[in-house]
């Protein structure tokens, strides 16, 4: 099941993160990704880029944009050869490219799109545009054979993640469960230490990393982190 599956990242720009939000004295550029998930039932969106949510946000964050059919063009695929978006959460970076793909299904979390709908949350002209065609997801489901979505609750409430099953492992799309590979990294190893009977005090870590840990990921990418989590001993940096 799922053994046809391929996962293929797409640079869809950055923005500027500004030094009083990247916990330093120097402001971060931060990549925006997405991934095209090739499957035997057709091509899966997880993410479409950064949209415009106003003149204030622009000033703030200073994206650069590279445009969705141009960077799905260099996959060799267009705009309607998409069968499915599925959204790790709503905020304005991670659905731009939505209006482009009316009418095709959006995945996303119930409790995500409340939140969203309910106002002052994301660009909501992004949210609610002409064809926009949502499937709700309350949980855990198994979108395709071999595809599951997983919610990973933290940076928002209704954050979800999919978790995608290749011949040559699991690969699990966190979005932006964790900002940064190492911050993944360094929860599986409070996790481990705690499974392992380490005395305490030890830092603690979200618990749908047991969940996660049940497909034994092989490689787990992000939304603003071009650097990919691998298990120790995989031979990844």
């Amino acid at each position: 099941m799922g053994k046809n599956s391929a996962v293929r990242r797409l640079d869809l720009g950055y923005f500027v993160r500004p030094a009083s939000e990247a916990g330093g004295p120097h402001p971060r550029v931060e990549p925006v990704l997405a991934y095209l998930v090739r499957h035997d039932s057709g091509l899966i969106l997880f993410d479409t880029g950064m949209g415009d949510a106003g003149r204030e946000t622009e000033v703030h964050y200073r994206p650069y944009r590279r445009a969705l059919p141009a960077a799905l063009s260099a996959s060799g695929v267009t705009l309607d050869d998409i069968s499915m978006v599925v959204n790790c959460h709503l905020h304005f970076d991670h659905i731009g490219g939505n209006p482009l793909l009316g009418g095709k299904p959006i995945l996303v979390q119930d409790v995500e799109l409340s939140t969203a709908r309910r106002g002052g949350y994301t660009a909501e002209e992004l949210v609610d545009f002409p064809g926009a065609t949502y499937e709700v997801v309350d949980g855990e489901a198994e979108i395709r054979p071999g595809i599951r979505i997983v919610p990973t609750p933290g940076h928002t409430q209704g954050h979800q993640s999919l978790v995608v099953r290749q011949s040559d492992g699991t690969v699990v799309l966190a979005g932006q469960a964790h900002d940064f590979a190492s911050h993944f990294a360094s929860e599986q190893l409070a996790r481990h230490a705690a499974l392992h009977g380490a005395e305490q005090p030890l830092p603690p870590y979200r618990p749908w990393l047991d969940r996660l840990a049940d497909f034994d990921p092989r490689r787990v990418l992000f939304a603003h982190d071009c650097s990919v989590w691998e298990p120790p001993g995989t031979g990844g940096r």
